[in-house]
């Protein structure tokens, strides 16, 4: 059984940037075939400052906790900043999560840096959530574990 600390827990069944995002600057995506994990990140960017963040994640406690956590470490920062960001920057604000799911930490900031070139290189998010989105992304938090 593995076993996840009070703060992951409690990120997985209420996170705080869930959802979709109207009009973002730059959307970016990673996901993992091996695990099945999928996660899409949604910036707004001013003045080179992320100014607004959120997620769409399909995948485990870990997978929902570390986008979280993720998403509310990058608020407020440069581009620059939240480029440097690593998985254990995430993990650390966790506190105890199995080492067999580390990388969807890591996953979350691939994502992160994602959005970022593809803001950088100005390509506009294309979504089209009908086909693009699962349902179940659309439900954070509402997926049984």
């Amino acid at each position: 059984m593995l076993k996840y600390s009070k703060e992951t827990l409690k990120r997985f069944s209420e996170p705080k940037f869930a959802g979709e995002m109207k009009n973002p600057d730059s959307v970016g995506e990673e996901g993992n075939m091996k695990c099945g994990d999928v996660m899409r990140i949604y910036i707004k960017v001013k003045d080179d400052i992320i100014t607004d963040i959120k997620f769409l994640t399909y995948g485990c406690v870990a997978a929902i906790a570390s986008t979280d956590a993720l998403c509310e470490t990058v608020k407020g920062k440069t581009l620059d900043e939240a480029e440097k960001l690593t998985w254990k920057d995430v993990v650390e604000g966790l506190g105890e999560v199995p080492s067999i799911k580390v990388h969807c930490s890591v996953m979350g900031i691939d994502a992160l840096k994602d959005a970022i070139k593809k803001y950088r290189e100005g390509i506009k998010p294309v979504i089209n959530d009908e086909e693009e989105c699962c349902e179940e992304m659309k439900n954070i938090g509402k997926i049984d574990q």
